[in-house]
């Protein structure tokens, strides 16, 4: 029986019920400039840039390269490309050239709308003046921003004027591609996860309906748009509801928090490194009122304990773990706000999330509290553009049911909580004895004295691998002080065989710290002494 392409909702159309039910509504607001938009000129801009795009071209299945900061247009471009049927492919800015290089080779795309500003990097023209795929370079800005040749390059502004008001969704099916996110490519080429519209509107309503969001909710992003965490947290969440998104143009501690006082911020979503620096700003807290907020996100790295108890004393509020990865749904698992919840877990499975943990050598289900591979089916989980192989290793059909293999080393009590233990590739085997980063990082966050930590391998000549730890103070301390604490409370074969100290540990554009950058350093420093 054919499918009929008109029974899964348009991602580009998730603004629309309540765009005609109630327009005057707010549904964005621009943290930097307090700029408004209510629903019906949200739905207006999204269909003019549509128009605009289909006028040059853009139609079905195309891809359409987004680079931008975090502003009210990235999200209308975004919109527009899927509401054409085409596949919006939003960029990281963070990237080297080379990784940018990569990716808009590997996507396919003729065209790209670029958000000219600060935060948008020389190296982005550079890029596309390389590509001779892309034909065409929409500027959402001043055209003399770019220096690409003129010839390729369409002001946006100048033909936004002529575009009409309104512009139909094109009907999809589940199953068509709504939006290609990249992988950071940490350890290896970047690969493109085709999300489908299908799972984007399952993973919103099932986000939405876990953390019981509605209309009265006041969103804030902090983190990239390019990123699932803030697409997938707080944007299509509250389009879908009719809540009310504030977006921060880039983190700053200080208008985070005077955001959260002027737009009466109910929740956001984050990484640790966010909700570190937002307690430790008490000049900017004694300054504003933040007893709007109620609970808060918190994903894309291991959360301490520490951090969720002082998160708790200075907004009164939760903070809750979550998982996911970009090919997994994106959400697969996180904290309920009522009810049991336990600090150190990333919570249960969302409805309609099923998950298995298996032992990685025989692909046995592990019992309860035992460590393993993380399984995970859903309606949301992607597939890998142009990458049949790698798409054949991380997915296998089980039971009927497409499981993606994670790579992810969790276990799960008996209620079915989550604990993310760490990567299955980041193992270390120490003189035989199999350990985990996260196992050395958890125990030295119990010392008062470290704030923040990052432990990675280096080759050792008698173990062959041992622990190396990155270690930001929040007082004193000193190396021999932490390696005697891990050996005191700990495994021997356990305790860091030298602790480097840092100010900061590096992070990513996504606020995950950068291990692969760690371990470089850490291999240089201790070259042949262990």
């Amino acid at each position: 029986m054919p499918h009929d392409r008109a029974t899964e909702r348009n991602l580009g159309a998730v603004h629309d019920p309540v765009a005609a039910s109630d327009p005057d509504r707010t549904a964005l607001v621009d943290g930097e400039t307090d700029e408004r938009l209510s629903y019906g000129g949200f739905a207006t801009r999204v269909a003019r840039v549509a128009n605009v795009l289909a006028d040059l071209g853009v139609g079905r299945d195309d891809r359409v390269l987004a680079f931008s900061p975090n502003d009210v247009r990235y999200l209308v471009t975004l919109l527009a490309v899927a509401r054409l049927g085409a596949v919006p492919v939003p960029i990281n800015l963070q990237l080297r050239r080379e990784k940018l290089s990569a990716i808009v080779d590997d996507s396919g795309a003729s065209l790209a709308v670029v958000r000219p500003g600060p935060s948008v990097p020389d190296a982005v023209d550079a890029v596309l003046d390389d590509a001779a795929g892309v034909e065409t370079v929409v500027v959402d800005g001043s055209p003399e921003a770019c220096s690409l040749s003129e010839t390729r390059v369409v002001a946006l502004t100048e033909r936004l004027p002529a575009a009409a008001d309104e512009r139909a969704p094109v009907a999809v099916s589940a199953d068509d591609p709504a939006i290609q996110p990249y992988t950071s490519g940490s350890t290896g080429r970047p690969k493109g996860v085709v999300l489908t519209h299908g799972g984007v509107s399952w993973c919103t309503t099932a986000f939405t309906d876990h953390l019981d969001l509605d209309a009265d909710d006041r969103g804030l992003v902090v983190t990239p748009l390019y990123h699932k965490n803030a697409m997938t947290g707080v944007v299509k969440p509250m389009l879908h509801r009719g809540g009310t998104v504030v977006l921060v143009p880039e983190f700053d501690s200080a208008a985070v928090v005077a955001a959260i006082d002027t737009y009466d911020v109910t929740y956001m979503t984050g990484v640790p490194a966010i909700y570190k620096r937002l307690v430790a700003d008490a000049s900017a807290l004694d300054a504003h009122d933040v007893s709007s907020m109620t609970w808060a996100s918190c994903g894309s790295a291991p959360v301490p304990a520490s951090l969720v108890d002082s998160f708790s004393e200075t907004f009164d509020a939760d903070l809750l773990e979550v998982y996911g990865l970009t090919e997994g749904g994106p959400v697969v698992t996180h904290s309920p706000r009522t009810g049991s919840r336990k600090v150190g877990s990333a919570g249960v499975a969302l409805p309609g999330v099923e998950t298995e943990i298996v032992d990685p050598e025989t692909g046995e289900t592990c019992p309860p509290g035992e460590p393993g591979e993380l399984l995970v089916a859903s309606p949301g989980l992607g597939r890998y553009h142009d990458r049949p192989a790698a798409t054949r290793a991380a997915f296998e059909l089980r039971d009927g049911r497409r499981v993606l293999h994670t790579g992810d080393l969790v276990r799960k009590d008996a209620a079915g909580y989550h604990y993310v233990v760490g990567r299955l590739d980041d193992m270390l085997v120490v003189g035989g004895e199999n350990l985990y980063p996260a196992e050395v990082e958890d125990l030295l966050l119990t010392h008062d004295a470290v704030e923040d930590v990052a432990v990675v391998a280096v080759p050792h000549a008698e173990k062959g691998e041992a622990p190396v730890a990155f270690v930001v103070r929040a007082t004193p301390v000193s190396e021999a002080e932490l390696k005697g604490y891990a050996l005191d409370r700990g495994p021997a074969y356990a305790h860091p065989r030298r602790v480097f100290f840092a100010a900061e540990l590096p992070l990513g554009g996504t606020g995950k710290i950068q291990t692969s950058k760690l371990r470089s350093i850490a291999r240089a420093r201790v070259d042949g002494e262990l």
